[in-house]
C-alpha cells in the first residue's frame, strides 16, 4: 500500500505567481518514484502561522510524510522551522543534521539551513531548503528513512 505524501513549497514570491516553484516538483518527482502517493506541491506564503496551519491540514487529510521546501534560511520571513515546531510532537534531530552534513559537501551555505524534522500524529515532517539543488540532495535521505518512521508510528516492529 502506498502512503500519502505532501510537498509544501513555502515562498512569498511563488505564492504570488512572481516566481516558478522549481524545488517542490523535484521533491514530488522523487517521492512518486519511491512509491508515495503525492499530488503536485502546495504553495503557501512564508510565515510560521501559515506553515503550521498547512501542516495540520495535511495531517488531517491523511498525509504520512510531509516535506517542506523553503523558508529555512535567515531572512526575516523565513519561519518554516518555527511553524513546523508548532506542529511537531517529537523532533528527529539526526535527519536535519545529516541533511546539512550532506549539503555542505555541495555548498558551504548549507550550514545556514535551520530546517527541522519530527513526527506529529502519524506523519513524518521534514524541512528542506528552497533550492532545487538542496531538495535533490536531501530527498534521498528522506526516502531512505520515511518507511521505517511510518512503520514505527503504526506500531510495527523494526524492519
Amino acid at each position: 500500500m502506498s502512503h500519502r505524501a505532501v510537498v509544501v513549497t513555502v515562498s512569498d514570491r511563488s505564492a504570488r505567481g512572481e516566481r516558478d516553484d522549481t524545488a517542490g516538483p523535484v521533491a514530488v518527482e522523487a517521492l512518486r518514484a519511491a512509491g508515495f502517493d503525492c499530488d503536485d506541491p502546495t504553495i503557501v506564503t512564508d510565515g510560521a502561522a501559515v506553515v503550521a496551519r498547512t501542516l495540520r491540514d495535511a495531517i488531517d487529510a491523511g498525509a504520512r510524510l510531509i516535506v517542506t521546501t523553503g523558508g529555512t534560511g535567515v531572512s526575516p520571513r523565513d519561519e518554516t522551522p518555527e511553524g513546523t515546531a508548532e506542529v511537531v510532537e517529537r523532533t528527529l534531530p539526526g535527519i536535519p543534521e545529516e541533511l546539512r552534513r550532506r549539503g555542505v559537501a555541495e555548498t558551504p551555505t548549507a550550514v545556514l539551513s535551520r530546517g527541522i524534522a519530527g513526527v506529529a500524529g502519524s506523519a513524518l515532517i521534514v524541512n528542506l531548503p528552497g533550492s532545487p539543488r538542496a531538495v535533490a540532495s536531501g530527498i534521498g535521505l528522506i526516502v531512505e528513512v520515511a518507511g521505517h518512521v511510518i512503520a514505527q508510528l503504526e506500531g510495527r516492529d523494526h524492519r
